[in-house]
């Protein structure tokens, strides 16, 4: 450690960071993320470096990565001799990914949008919400034990 860097508690680690001290205890419990430094006492102690690194995973959890994902950013992060092809096609994965979320949850507005549509909304029980909820092949209500 650098004469001029100073160490900092997880509370001025989480505060320098935007990284709650809870989701930095987390990231220590599963092998994310841990500080090099522990005091005599066990109470972990963070460098700028480390504060760097949960900025690293805060942004990388912004944009949606699952935290294996950002396992692998990290390391390459971290491994100067990577090739940024290894980088990219991580990300171009990740791109795949939230467009394929992206097109399932429009599909559930629309099928949302539909059925609200068809629902008269009115003080009869009938739904045609409730309806698709239950299934085609569902009991009607008043016939379940």
């Amino acid at each position: 450690m650098a004469a001029n860097e100073r160490s900092m508690t997880i509370g001025q680690a989480a505060t320098a960071s935007g990284v709650s001290a809870k989701m930095i205890r987390y990231y220590d419990e599963i092998d994310l993320y841990q500080p090099a430094g522990r005091s005599s006492s066990g109470y972990r102690l963070f460098q700028q470096q480390d504060v760097h690194a949960l900025q690293f995973i805060k942004r990388a959890r912004d944009l949606g990565f699952s935290v294996e994902e950002i396992r692998q950013l990290l390391a390459l992060w971290q491994n100067q001799g990577r090739a940024s092809a290894d980088v990219k096609a991580l990300a171009m994965q990740h791109v795949e990914d939230l467009e394929s979320r992206i097109e399932q949850l429009q599909a559930m507005v629309r099928t949302l949008r539909h059925l609200a549509e068809h629902c008269k909304g009115n003080e009869r029980p009938d739904c045609p919400i409730l309806d698709d909820l239950a299934g085609a092949t569902a009991e009607p209500r008043s016939n379940r034990i």
